[in-house]
């Protein structure tokens, strides 16, 4: 009965080490920087830090647009009344006279723009030769 609890023991024993051996092994890949879990886990943590910074960025870029558009929109109320107002005005003028409307005068570039005038000479038709 000794002999066999024993034997037992020595037996779970070497199962215990070689299971440890093996949970050994695998912890090492699991660990290793250049190929394992462990090489994971340094680039996953390197780009949540890149995309920490990024959303910090445009967090930034976007409070000073909010900013802007809030200064330009209060900027664009404020000429909107005045507008209203300006429009109002025009009711208080007197009608334009009856006839036609007058020209808006013409750019000076359209009065300097040269004219050419292409006329076909005499020798270039059939009917000149003859």
């Amino acid at each position: 009965m000794q002999l066999i609890s024993d034997s037992l023991l020595l037996a779970a024993t070497i199962g215990a080490a070689v299971y440890c051996y093996v949970l050994a092994a695998r912890l090492r890949r699991f660990t290793t920087l250049e190929s394992g879990m462990g090489g994971a886990i340094a680039v996953l943590s390197a780009q949540v830090d890149d995309m920490t910074r990024a959303l910090e960025k445009a967090q930034g870029v976007a409070g000073a647009s909010e900013k802007r558009l809030e200064e330009l929109t209060n900027r664009a109320d404020v000429l909107a009344k005045r507008l209203e107002l300006m429009v109002a005005s025009l009711h208080d003028l007197p009608a334009p006279p009856p006839g036609p409307a007058p020209r808006p005068p013409e750019d000076d570039e359209d009065q300097r723009r040269l004219r050419f005038i292409r006329r076909r000479s005499p020798r270039g038709s059939a009917e000149a030769v003859e």
